[in-house]
């Protein structure tokens, strides 16, 4: 149960300033449009359906899924029977018109009168595989025989604190980089301003695509890419770096290493610091001022996953997970700020299993870091197998989350909650590093 136990100092200047140097940092997406027509955001779904083949109506799923079965014959038997496609050949623009078109506005409206983030989730998901299929797209046949699924959102990064329900919205994106069986896809969002036509960035995204054979059984080849010029080859150069540093953060992951020797004296810091002084005793622990154990910060949900939710391959759609995540997260992160949080940060959300239809999702958000009016929220998702009476992690999700004011400190109570207190560090430290990258890129001359 969550509970704010102590009045904190307001500091909305500092959200205004952070969130200001963000957006300075931010760059305009590559125009590669050469003249190609935008596509409506509602259109998006019903052309991955026609990619592969799927069917609108649930009762017809079983038979949709067996057809694909005829695809496997135009699968590649290695990467170089494909031809090479270029960043330019997958580039998508997607216009959510809500200025245009105020009949959409109902479905993202929250209620602060600015846009629902989970929603944009749900649309950056689907133009993502969107996008790969158009890099993958088969000449020899209108549907794909790849499956291609989301398999981790490395990163968004966020530089607006309020998208305007009331203005037109772009997506953009293309594939940028390759590997044998996946692909990184960067993709932009812009908002109209309010008193010109002008698009200003709203947030960056990187998401990594892995392709499999047509039942979504085993891996499958995609076209190899060709960076064109050295902007390009730059972008290719990072997305090489880009899977190094997932590699190398998921070989330090505290689930398989000891912490560092510095986090072991943050935890042990932490610990003394908690010890009740009047006694002389390693379980009598005491609460610091101004802050809240970590045991008293979380939330639960529960979602049942009908058939409405699912995706072109009949389980149930990543976006749609990505929303509840997000929403239980920000819930999480009101309560225990106790003024409305904005989210500056999404990263390294991994995919770890499909979620069937039918399952019961079950969804837990942890307050496991704090830091001045920033809040590091980790979302753990579980299906519950009611024959078998298990319980299997489908998807970790990490947002970072800023108060308008100073947030109490969250203490750890158990190792098992140092180390997701160190592991929340983490991720908060690397948002802020690049942040601060991006700020001295901009200062400088």
């Amino acid at each position: 149960m969550l509970a704010l136990r102590y009045t904190v100092r307001k500091a909305p200047s500092l959200l205004a300033r952070a969130l200001t140097s963000m957006t300075n940092g931010f760059q305009s997406p590559p125009d590669m449009s050469e003249g190609r027509l935008p596509i409506h955001v509602n259109n998006v779904r019903s052309r991955l359906r026609a990619i592969v083949g799927a069917s609108t109506n649930w009762s017809d799923h079983v038979q949709a899924m067996h057809e694909r079965k005829d695809l496997h014959s135009l699968l590649a038997k290695q990467q170089e029977d494909l031809s090479p496609r270029k960043m330019k050949d997958s580039y998508i623009e997607v216009i959510l018109p809500l200025g245009s078109q105020p009949e959409l506005r109902e479905k993202y409206l929250n209620v602060h009168n600015s846009v629902r983030f989970g929603r944009i989730l749900e649309d950056l998901d689907s133009l993502g595989v969107l996008i790969c299929y158009t890099h993958t797209k088969h000449e020899a046949s209108q549907r794909s025989p790849l499956s291609i699924v989301t398999a981790l959102v490395d990163k968004i990064d966020l530089c607006k604190k309020v998208i305007y329900p009331d203005c037109d919205i772009k997506f953009t994106g293309n594939v940028s980089w390759v590997g044998k069986t996946s692909m990184e896809v960067k993709m932009h969002m812009l908002q109209v301003g309010l008193h010109d036509d002008t698009y200003s960035p709203v947030l960056d995204a990187t998401f990594v695509m892995v392709a499999r054979d047509p039942e979504n059984k085993r891996s499958a080849f995609v076209n190899p890419l060709i960076p064109e010029g050295p902007e390009e080859e730059e972008v290719f150069r990072k997305g090489e770096l880009n899977k190094m540093r997932r590699v190398d953060f998921s070989t330090a992951s505290l689930l398989k290493m000891a912490p560092t020797a510095e986090e072991r004296t943050i935890v042990h810091n932490i610990f003394l610091n908690t010890l009740d002084t009047r006694t002389v005793s390693f379980r009598s622990r005491v609460l610091p001022p101004n802050s809240v154990w970590m045991e008293d910060a979380k939330l639960k949900g529960l979602e049942i996953c009908h058939p409405q939710e699912r995706n072109i391959f009949n389980r149930i759609f990543g976006g749609f997970l990505m929303r509840k995540a997000y929403e239980l997260g920000w819930a999480t992160a009101c309560s225990y700020g106790g003024s409305r949080p904005y989210v500056v940060a999404v990263d390294d959300i991994m995919f770890q299993r499909p979620v069937e239809i039918g399952s019961l999702l079950l969804l837990s958000a942890q307050v496991c870091y704090t830091e001045k009016n920033y809040i590091q929220i980790r979302v753990h998702s579980e299906v519950y197998d009611s024959d078998t009476r298990e319980h299997k992690t489908t998807n970790v999700f990490h947002f970072t989350f800023m108060s308008e004011r100073e947030v109490p400190q969250i203490v750890p109570k158990t190792y098992g909650e140092s180390m997701l207190y160190l592991d929340g560090k983490r991720h908060f430290s690397a948002t802020t590093k690049e942040t601060r990258e991006v700020e001295k890129t901009t200062a400088a001359p």
